[in-house]
């Protein structure tokens, strides 16, 4: 498993291939094909993400000491924008998870092209990632 420095790194360096928005849009449109998708057992009001734009299901499961995140939305950006969460924190302790600065989101821009409520939703969602990592702490 990669450590998520690495998963950031590699990240930073896919996003770097691209020149202009439109075609880091569409990389973020196929990374959302590729989420690993909840189980329908949880696309419920309980697993639902608060203050994002378009529905954003979470789940996460506490498994030898690691913390594994499922996720899907009703929008096909927004499943990129979850899935570029998971994949650098899935699989990783709550301990890394609450001390992960998540600073490659600033350095691949993505907050500056997104609308507000977007943004907002992305805020959210790293909120929900975190919060679980800090009940798992408790």
């Amino acid at each position: 498993m990669k450590s998520i420095i690495e998963a950031e790194n590699e990240i930073i360096e896919e996003f770097e291939l691209f020149d202009d928005w439109m075609d880091k849009y569409n990389y973020i449109i196929e990374l959302g094909k590729s989420l690993p998708l909840i189980d329908p057992q949880y696309k419920d009001d309980a697993h639902l993400i608060p203050g994002c734009q378009s529905q954003v299901w979470l789940h996460a499961e506490f498994n030898d000491g690691r913390l594994i995140f499922r996720a899907d939305s009703d929008a096909i950006i927004t499943k990129g924008i979850i899935n570029l969460l998971i994949r650098v924190l899935s699989g990783h302790t709550p301990q890394e998870i609450a001390d992960c600065p998540l600073d490659y989101i600033d350095k691949i821009g993505i907050k500056e092209h997104l609308s507000p409520t977007r943004s907002n939703g992305l805020l959210s969602m790293i909120q929900q990632i975190k919060g679980y990592a800090a009940n798992a702490l408790k």
